[in-house]
């Protein structure tokens, strides 16, 4: 199995731990973000992993040789200028399709800067058994952005803005729905390999944009409901240390 660890972001809100490494070097409890989340997605199955860098992206590349890449195939994607999540995954199409392109089996997307305990084979079973292009693991939480869904479970927009009523909440609907939840993502995703075919944008675009357009299109972009389960994001200081508060409390513990 393969999948996708992005962290080519210059975690501008984790400054100052990012003043002298990439956020992906971030640690918690003396392990670094991007040894969580290999150990992880390791620990689901995954053989083969690709990174994309940009910000000290050769202290990534020392960082994994040096940890004999965690048992697993690894390659990094180097970024000259950021692409965001999008463009990322574009210009890694070759490492989940192949010299062939016949790659069938779907593949994960992670985020480096979350955290989570979500179950990543279950997402991968329900991806495969609704015949997705793309899965997206979604709570019910509080969040300044929200995916909207309809009654299906299919992505039919998204809303920036906290509260319903306030002047600032901008909604994108791409679908018509009767009845629309909001739902806050998790940066956690299931791609099947049939996307990079659809994926029409070009240089430095959001992959979520790229969702919204295939899901006006009649594609498959679904929510995996993961409300149960432990996630934190770790874009900010105070919530590194709240991660190790959870690690010593028993709430999370590294694979």
């Amino acid at each position: 199995m393969k999948a996708m660890i992005l962290a080519a972001g210059l975690g501008t809100r984790l400054r100052p731990l990012t003043n002298d490494r990439p956020k992906a070097l971030v640690t918690i409890a003396g392990r670094t973000l991007l040894e969580i989340a290999l150990l992880r997605l390791r620990s689901f199955g995954v053989s083969e992993a690709i990174v994309n860098a940009h910000h000290y992206a050769e202290m990534i590349v020392d960082y994994l040789k040096a940890n004999g890449n965690f048992g697993m195939r690894i390659e990094v994607s180097r970024e000259e200028e950021l692409l965001d999540t999008g463009g990322g995954l574009k210009q890694a199409a070759h490492f989940f399709l192949g010299a062939g392109g016949s790659l069938q089996e779907p593949s994960i997307l992670h985020n480096v800067d979350v955290l989570s305990a979500i179950d990543l084979g279950r997402m991968m079973r329900f991806h495969t058994e609704q015949g997705a292009l793309a899965t997206l693991a979604v709570q019910d939480r509080e969040s300044s952005r929200h995916l909207l869904f309809d009654e299906q479970g299919r992505l039919c927009g998204r809303r920036a803005g906290r509260a319903p009523e306030a002047e600032e909440v901008q909604i994108e609907s791409v679908r018509p729905a009767t009845e629309l939840q909001a739902l806050a993502f998790c940066g956690i995703h299931v791609i099947s390999p049939q996307i990079f075919a659809k994926m029409d944008e070009v240089g430095a675009f959001s992959v979520i944009s790229a969702y919204l357009r295939l899901a006006a299109q009649g594609e498959k972009i679904i929510a995996f409901r993961a409300d149960e389960c432990y996630w934190r994001d770790l874009g900010r200081p105070e919530s590194i240390l709240q991660a190790e508060r959870d690690m010593l409390d028993g709430k999370y513990s590294v694979t």
